[in-house]
């Protein structure tokens, strides 16, 4: 056993003897009690390994570049005929010149403690900027909506569907399933959805979110948005995660154990079974979102008195069976006040968080 270890263990055992508790005695080492009996199973043994403490000196790690060979990487790196180019070009280019300073993670590694890792030439950065982010207090004010590919039993023919949900009640305000996939069929679907949820009541005009697909992008598709008074919002390019309401639809609607396996046969009846999807989504399954009310409750705004209901059922229970209970509080039933898409990392993040969530954090 290594004798920084060794040592280790002596103190604690003295400690120990002389009245101390053994986990304190551990403790004030910045040990645990098992970590005491690995050591001591080591004892004899030769076992050298480093020190997992977080205090604990480190060994500094052999092949590590000196000052001077650190301040040639930064001098070559940063000379006139290298400036522009990324550590994987400069180290190829030294080593056809016979020379080998350091590898090309340990160029990036140098330069980046330097500040030095970026974008070298003049190609500006890449565009990183954060999606757009949407808050909804009601129903109808953020609309997320994508399209999906349904298998059919021939290889390489599938049939699109078309769905549009509300972020704020999770309800799927408009569907379609065509054999093409084009800005027409997506203008003929905004249309319907527009009329059956009537918009043009809302005060505030509404937010259609979208990937970048061509029939979200597509000319005819966002000049009916324009008349309507839609507000079009978009992800990033291949960032899937930025539509993520329509994507996790799209997965539930896929796992039900009674979708195809082997494709649909055919577009009546790709669109009669998403009719009874659409139908168990919106009226009965129950989101856990949602705490356990439907879309459609939440749509209509029944939700309220039907959790008020159930949590005077769990207040009811809690007071006749106390033991059962303990000190457990009654559970959470409070609607989230403020849905948000792509929220930022900041306050308003925070609002859709449970209020216990809110403490912790």
């Amino acid at each position: 056993m290594a004798a920084p270890r060794l040592k280790a263990v002596e103190l604690v055992d003295e400690a120990h003897q002389n009245g101390a508790r053994l986990f304190m005695a551990c403790r004030e080492l910045g040990i645990t009690i098992r970590t005491r009996q690995r050591w001591l199973r080591g004892r004899g043994k030769n076992i050298v390994k480093e020190d997992g403490r977080k205090d604990a000196e480190r060994r500094k790690p052999t092949g590590t570049l000196s000052d001077d060979e650190r301040h040639r990487v930064l001098e070559i790196a940063d000379s006139p005929e290298y400036a522009s180019k990324p550590p994987a070009q400069i180290v190829a280019d030294l080593a056809d010149k016979g020379q080998w300073l350091a590898s090309e993670s340990t160029f990036y590694r140098i330069l980046r403690e330097k500040n030095q890792q970026h974008t070298r030439g003049k190609a500006k950065s890449p565009n990183r900027k954060a999606p757009a982010s949407h808050g909804a207090t009601a129903p109808d004010r953020v609309w997320s909506w994508d399209i999906t590919y349904l298998t059919s039993p021939v290889r390489g023919k599938y049939y699109y569907l078309y769905m549009i949900v509300d972020i704020f009640s999770r309800y799927i305000v408009g569907w379609e399933v065509h054999e093409e996939e084009s800005g027409e069929c997506a203008k003929t679907l905004i249309r319907k959805a527009y009329l059956k949820e009537a918009l043009w009541r809302n005060e505030k005009p509404l937010v259609l979110h979208s990937d970048n697909g061509s029939p979200m992008k597509a000319s005819t598709f966002r000049a009916t948005l324009e008349k309507l008074g839609i507000s079009g919002s978009y992800s990033r390019p291949r960032t899937s995660d930025d539509n993520a309401y329509s994507e996790s639809l799209f997965r539930t609607l896929k796992y039900r154990p009674e979708y195809p396996t082997y494709g649909f046969e055919s577009l009546e009846g790709a669109r009669e079974w998403t009719y009874g999807f659409v139908h168990w989504y919106n009226e009965i399954h129950r989101h856990s979102a949602l705490k356990y009310v439907t879309p459609g409750q939440r749509h209509r705004g029944e939700s309220k008195a039907i959790l008020a209901a159930r949590k005077q059922v769990f207040e009811e229970a809690k007071r006749k069976f106390p033991e059962r209970w303990n000190t457990r509080l009654v559970r959470n039933l409070e609607e989230e006040k403020v849905v948000w898409l792509n929220p930022e990392k900041d306050e308003r993040a925070r609002e859709t968080l449970s209020p216990e969530k809110r403490q912790v954090g």
